[in-house]
């Protein structure tokens, strides 16, 4: 049985100033800390995974994830973590060496490090996946210009694959302040973004690569919407399901 809801009214979206001052508030004036936001973020992740393209049924199954050096990267792995307790076979692509990654994606990497698990880079990349999902966890919404180097070859590698790919916030490649898709940019399935759905993803060049748009709840108190900036007011969305479809 699915723990994904279909919500079908409208929902208020944000703008990337205004996510930003999500994610400031959070942690300067709630104490919600980024690693909190993170294990949320990546909670739903998985569960959207599991239910949307595993069947319901990780154990057994293959992920691909696509991690970047970012706190998108550090959700990416907090899906790992759980996927892997559900039995999935998953392999973890990274972009950068430990050592370059954010201090809390970091911690996400000593974690499944100390389980056992092992970390692969672009040369390993099969030129066919043999699996049920690659997950896009490489850049999140503050993108600037094209991607480069080793990112544009993660999604260049996506994009060729006969297996769906599922995004995390937004595809890498695009930028959401405006709606630009960038060359390359993942062509998702779906995507799954986080606390309210950033305006950028409903921008006609855009839909054609978030593919399903879903909601995951990071656990945003409903009062930070009323803050200067923001006065935003906010339904009651994830009374039965911390995962929505959004229309």
């Amino acid at each position: 049985m699915s723990s994904i809801r279909v919500f079908r009214d409208e929902v208020p979206t944000l703008d990337v100033p205004q996510m930003i001052e999500v994610d400031r508030l959070m942690t300067e004036f709630y104490g919600i800390t980024l690693l909190q936001m993170m294990e949320n973020a990546g909670r739903c992740l998985a569960i959207l995974a599991r239910d949307r393209f595993l069947d319901g049924i990780p154990a057994g199954k293959s992920v691909a994830i696509l991690v970047g050096k970012g706190h998108n990267g550090g959700g990416a792995l907090v899906a790992a973590r759980r996927l892997i307790n559900w039995g999935a076979k998953v392999q973890i692509f990274l972009s950068h060496s430990p050592e370059e990654l954010t201090k809390a994606t970091a911690q996400q990497h000593q974690t499944l490090s100390a389980m056992g698990v092992n970390f692969l880079s672009v040369t390993d990349l099969p030129p066919r996946m043999e699996g049920e999902l690659i997950i896009d966890g490489l850049i999140g919404y503050r993108l600037m210009g094209d991607p480069q180097g080793i990112i544009k070859a993660y999604i260049e590698w996506a994009n060729r694959q006969a297996s769906p790919t599922l995004a995390l916030d937004t595809p890498s490649g695009i930028e959401l302040s405006a709606g630009t898709v960038h060359t390359p940019a993942v062509k998702a399935r779906a995507t799954l973004t986080l606390a309210l759905p950033k305006k950028g993803l409903y921008e006609e060049a855009v839909q054609r690569y978030r593919g399903e748009l879903y909601l995951g709840d990071i656990s945003v108190p409903r009062t930070l919407y009323g803050n200067p900036g923001l006065e935003i007011n906010v339904p009651d969305l994830f009374t039965e399901s911390d995962v929505l479809r959004l229309p």
